[in-house]
């Protein structure tokens, strides 16, 4: 029947992949738009803690994210999602790799269900899938108290086994096997992601994962690099 989907998925990791933004940007930017000492404050922090994530991140991504989340401790819930156009606007809209919005489109025009799955918070994500049209949106979410954040996410944390755990979820529900699904991922923090599904594809992929993917037969693919960041 005309307007129906096929019984494909298609997974998209989100930074490095179809952005050169990433979380800390997100981050930097909402830490600048607080009044001028709490701006310096936590700006100061961000920077001074930078040596001990890029630690994390090397160890566990998992383990970068809880520890990195911290920083959010005291914004409120409100005002985050208030400010998460500007913050498309002015940082994520300009480090779309031009590639990206395309990439998503010919999935969609093939028939997959469009799925974005990101260790980037909820709230900052939500324009970024308004415009590109995605059908479903794997992200961490904060724990808030009195509509303030705790500083704590919400379990399960999506990154590693769990975020392949998601996106299984995600299928099923869908009444699809993760052999009929596509993923796409510049990070080899994320090959359990790619293993996950029968159709893999590194993009904008690092020199271990782009290895690994020449060695299994996967697709690689560059997307043009983004204009400047703001």
């Amino acid at each position: 029947m005309p307007g129906m989907r096929s019984s494909g998925l298609a997974f998209y990791d989100f930074d490095g992949t179809l952005v050169s933004s990433n979380v800390v940007t997100q981050y930097a930017w909402y830490a600048r738009q607080r009044p001028a000492v709490e701006a310096a404050w936590r700006t100061a922090k961000l920077a001074a803690s930078v040596p001990l994530l890029i630690g994390f991140e090397l160890y566990s991504r998992r383990r970068f994210n809880e520890v990195f989340y911290r920083h959010y401790r005291g914004l409120r819930e409100d005002w985050l999602r208030n400010q998460a156009e500007g913050l498309f606007e002015l940082v994520i809209r300009p480090a779309v790799f031009p590639g990206a919005r395309q990439l998503v489109e010919n999935d969609r025009a093939a028939g997959y269900t469009t799925v974005l799955v990101t260790g980037s918070p909820d709230f900052a994500v939500g324009p970024v899938a308004r415009w590109f049209g995605f059908d479903h949106v794997i992200a961490n979410r904060l724990v808030f108290a009195g509509g303030v954040a705790t500083g704590a996410i919400a379990r399960p944390v999506i990154a590693e086994e769990k975020k392949v755990a998601a996106m299984r979820g995600l299928a099923q529900e869908h009444g699809v096997g993760m052999e009929r699904c596509k993923a796409y991922s510049d990070s080899l923090s994320d090959l359990p992601m790619l293993e996950a599904v029968g159709l893999p594809a590194a993009v904008n992929a690092g020199r271990r994962l782009r290895r690994i993917a020449i060695e299994r037969g996967w697709p690689v693919r560059e997307l043009a690099e983004a204009g400047p960041r703001v």
